[in-house]
């Protein structure tokens, strides 16, 4: 039986500590969560409230419900999970395209939501903020298929429990998971929350080990009898939490390493074995060419989708591939084994394997360094390769780069990470204007590395708010806006008048929003010498500002990666239909 709204709520500061509004911040706190994304409403103010009063939990509020859950999306890139609370289905329709972006990177991050008063269930009564029906089930099917658990706490005698599986399924799961409180439950006291909560103990998963056994004898048995075997490292590492034991084996088998682009940072880029990002076409340099004369190829945890396949076009052969999933190994067209997890499966394999070094040999008899960007004339402007030399120079292992959806992707991946640096981007989902919000949470995760963040213009316009969230939390983000005057991945796949956006002072944009408040340091870029003199000022005596560096290049100044990617997913996208 629900609980009257008349109850009175204890007032934060002198609450009980049997409230849900106790129980869930201290929840959050438990698994590693400090800083909570948030967009007050009236059906989420009492729970923000109790948010606050938890000591250890910062509230940050955010410009709006989408870049709150990307900033939640990168925190839990940093810390390995994260948290945004909105209120009833106008915010949390508003923050579904992040959760959803957040389920495809198997990010868990926990997405609390401020629902109706527990007594409006089951009545016939119409609530603002609905579409106008005696029904609050919209929000909840709209989450349904992005999140990993869904619970509505409309009742205060399931809440601990509902409360308790949501956020231990999105652990266990390393997906979203959606919870609704209502807004009248907060602050009243239930035995059920009488203590403080015990520490999760989320039981780790252990392989079947007949199932392990027979999958490290048959690869070891394949792989053994392959003349120039090669590793390539793909996304889901993360979610195995298996860069350990992968580094484990390839030490151990001797092997070149390359990485899928979208594990990029997850495979250590200073190890004497690595070759570079495997990408088909639009591969690092001689990688592909190992890749893909290789006569038996491991991939470690990879998603294989159109554009990580450059249009469906890699040159790899199901009968010489081993896929080393999360839960399962299969071995070229013969067997599967499932129950098998990864770091398991990697650290037995390296005791089976034979030292094999053949296409490492290869790959460094064929390599040749890449060429340095032409010389230029004085004043000449800035073109986007000489802007990426002075990038890799200002790597190191206390920074992190982020690389927004679209030429950045492409530039960005041929950086050479230094140990340490991390490295994040959104593939699979590629929502242009994601990076503004993840930026904001990995930086307020990883308060001990400096981010460098590179947004196209096109991109920058659709989340631009949350600069200003950066400014009030101090961060001291490096982030360079490219302007060049459109949509430019956009144009290599398709063209059209609709990749031409309006051209905004984005500077000035940036200086209106600091508005001397904080520390904040911009800059316009066209040449060299300024760019020169920009990093300099942002890596010295603006290294503790918040520093925005626009960068104006041509409009057809694009990777020639991006290119022939966008040709060859150009074509992918327009197949004629199957005769039927």
């Amino acid at each position: 039986m629900a609980h009257s709204s008349s109850a009175p709520a204890p007032v934060p500061g002198h609450a009980c500590s049997g409230t849900l509004g106790h129980h869930l911040a201290r929840r959050l706190v438990e698994i590693g969560v400090s800083d909570v994304f948030s967009v007050p409403g009236d059906f989420n103010l009492t729970l923000l409230d109790y948010l606050v009063d938890e000591p250890e939990l910062t509230l940050i509020g955010c410009c709006n419900e989408l870049n709150a859950g990307y900033a939640a999306d990168g925190y839990a890139r940093a810390k390995g999970v994260g948290a945004c609370v909105v209120t009833f289905t106008v915010g949390g329709l508003s923050v579904l395209n992040a959760i959803a972006g957040a389920y495809s990177e198997n990010l868990p991050v926990i997405c609390i939501v401020g629902g109706p008063n527990s007594n409006d269930y089951g009545t016939s009564r119409i609530l603002h903020h609905t579409i106008g029906l005696p029904d609050f089930t919209q929000e909840l099917s709209c989450f349904q298929t992005v999140t990993c658990a869904q619970v509505v706490v409309n009742n205060l005698d399931d809440a601990h429990e509902q409360i308790d599986t949501a956020i231990s399924t999105a652990l266990k799961e390393s997906k979203p998971a959606y919870i609704s409180i209502s807004c009248n439950l907060s602050g009243i006291p239930h035995p059920t929350f009488s203590r403080e909560p015990v520490p999760f103990f989320l039981a780790p998963k252990v392989s079947n080990y007949l199932g392990l056994e027979a999958a490290v004898e048959a690869t070891a048995e394949f792989l053994n009898k392959a003349v120039k075997p090669v590793i390539i490292g793909g996304p889901k590492l993360r979610v195995a939490k298996a860069q350990k034991a992968f580094m484990e084996f390839a030490d151990a088998s001797g092997y070149p390493i390359a990485v899928m682009p979208s594990g990029k940072g997850l495979v250590p880029e200073h190890h004497p074995h690595f070759i570079g990002t495997y990408w088909g076409a639009v591969s690092t340099s001689f990688c592909s060419e190992i890749v893909e004369s290789a006569d038996a190829y491991v991939f470690v945890g990879p998603i294989f989708n159109d554009y990580s396949s450059v249009g469906y076009s890699l040159l790899i052969k199901k009968e010489k591939t081993i896929m080393v999933h999360p839960n399962r190994v299969t071995i070229g067209n013969g067997p599967s084994l499932g129950w098998v997890f990864m770091a398991d499966f990697l650290s037995a394999l390296a005791k089976k394997l034979k030292k094999n070094s053949t296409a490492l040999d290869n790959y460094r008899r064929i390599f040749v360094p890449s060429g340095m960007p032409l010389t230029r004339e004085k004043d000449e402007p800035l073109r986007v390769n000489v802007l990426f030399k002075h990038i890799q120079n200002m790597l190191r292992g206390d920074t992190t780069v982020i690389a927004e959806t679209g030429d950045s992707w492409f530039n960005c991946q041929k950086l050479r990470l230094p140990e340490n640096c991390g490295y994040e981007f959104q593939m699979q989902y590629g929502s242009i204007g994601w990076s503004v919000g993840a930026t904001l949470g990995y930086a307020q995760a990883a308060r001990d590395k400096r981010v460098i963040a590179f947004i196209g213009d096109g991109s920058f316009q659709v989340t631009a708010q949350d600069i200003s969230t950066m400014i009030r939390c101090g961060q001291r983000t490096i982030i360079f806006l490219i302007n060049n005057g459109g949509y430019t991945i956009e144009v290599e796949i398709h063209d059209g008048p609709y990749n031409v956006i309006k051209n905004w002072d984005y500077t000035g944009l940036v200086n209106a929003i600091h508005n001397g408040e904080g520390k904040c340091w911009t800059a316009k870029v066209r040449t060299e010498d300024e760019l020169t003199a920009a990093i300099a000022a942002a890596t010295g005596e603006q290294k503790d500002s918040l520093c925005f560096i626009e960068i104006f290049s041509h409009k057809d100044d694009t990777s020639k990666e991006l290119l022939e990617w966008g040709s060859r997913v150009s074509a992918a996208n327009s197949r004629p239909p199957n005769p039927q």
